[in-house]
């Protein structure tokens, strides 16, 4: 660690319209970089609902596009460069990079671009995903350091056609609340969570299946889902899922809670039945540093976390039957739930910790400005 000198800063472009993934990585950082001699403000590109619910108190500069083209923003960050004394940028989106390539470019100071998903499997419209791309991969030319979350990642950029001299892979980390939670076995009804920006890549659809399913094999559970919607139309789409398949009584949607490890504490097991779009998903890091076992689907960077059956368990991404099935074995006992939570969360605390990301990431730092 490096807490003697006088600490570098560091300004994160990032957009701050939700409080997902992303941001809690982007939160963490702020809270852990001083650690090791940065400090870190933050540039919100989007009207932000991150200021409201960040655990750190750092500095953050309200900068909203007026559209997805609108670079005026580069030149209010670049002052804000100049004046506040950072020593580099650091993009965490297609939107970000965009503004920030021009501000660094500006500033005299170089670019870092955290990769949290691969840009042309992130929404549903392929439209959408290969503009996002081609915006990106423009806007990183001459950037001085990718960071990819997962192995997963770190090979989609080089598909890309990125070198490895500019990929540096950190995996994401959370903060470990404390030793292991001391909870019994479930015995009677268990409660399956679900954390999320809910929106179609997510998988919400094949959870509900997988309720139905457990209901017709005779297993007495709730969901307890945990999270916004993403639009009012998807909220809707969903809940009439929902009740045509008949498990809405089965359901608390409970929307977002700032405290997410309030609610793990409620949860038996943490289902995350992801279709694409994954890199390192934080809820599932999050869920293990709380002891609560996960069910989450084989893509992306999930089974660089989840070992089956003794870490977690990884079923097949969009099968309800299988996640049903998961479920089931877990509900009765084919899994030893008790060694799987104890597990989880011994390898959050030796991999996935608040502490690892923000060193991977300092490292990085440092490499660029002894260049």
């Amino acid at each position: 660690m490096n807490i003697n000198k006088e600490k570098i800063k560091a300004l994160h472009i990032i957009n701050g319209e939700f409080f997902s993934g992303a941001e809690r990585v982007q939160d963490v950082l702020a809270l852990r970089l001083p650690d090791y001699g940065y400090e870190v403000g933050f540039a919100c590109v989007k009207q932000a609902k991150f200021s409201a619910y960040r655990n750190s108190t750092v500095p953050l500069f309200d900068m909203p596009m007026k559209s997805k083209f609108d670079l005026a923003p580069a030149w209010k960050i670049a002052h804000i460069v100049k004046q506040n004394g950072y020593s580099l940028l650091h993009t965490h989106t297609p939107r970000a990079v965009l503004v920030g390539r021009i501000a660094a470019w500006l500033a005299g100071v170089p670019l870092v671009h955290h990769v949290h998903s691969p840009t042309t499997r992130d929404t549903e419209s392929i439209w959408r995903n290969r503009k996002n791309a081609i915006i990106e991969r423009l806007s990183l030319i001459g950037v001085a350091q990718l960071i990819p979350v997962s192995k997963s990642l770190e090979s989609y950029l080089k598909k890309q056609g990125w070198s490895s001299t500019k990929i540096t892979m950190v995996a994401n980390g959370v903060v470990t609340p404390g030793s292991l939670p001391d909870r019994p076995t479930p015995k009677s009804e268990w409660t399956i969570g679900s954390v999320a920006l809910f929106r179609p890549r997510k998988g919400v659809e094949v959870l509900i299946q997988a309720l139905s399913n457990l209901r017709q094999m005779g297993e007495v559970v709730r969901l307890r889902a945990v999270g916004p919607f993403e639009t009012v139309e998807y909220e809707e789409t969903i809940k009439e899922m929902a009740a045509r398949l008949g498990v809405a009584d089965m359901i608390d949607w409970i929307g977002f809670a700032q405290n997410v490890n309030a609610e793990f504490a409620k949860m038996d097991v943490l289902v995350l039945p992801s279709l694409f779009g994954e890199g390192m998903p934080m809820v599932i890091l999050e869920a293990m540093a709380m002891g609560v076992p996960v069910v989450a689907s084989d893509v992306e960077g999930i089974p660089e976390v989840l070992q089956h059956a003794h870490t977690g368990l990884v079923v097949p991404a969009g099968d309800a039957p299988q996640l049903a099935s998961a479920l089931f074995d877990l509900i009765n006992n084919k899994y030893n739930w008790a060694a799987m939570r104890a597990d989880a969360y011994s390898l959050q605390v030796k991999s996935f910790s608040d502490h690892s990301m923000a060193a991977g990431v300092a490292r990085v730092y440092n490499r660029i400005l002894a260049r």
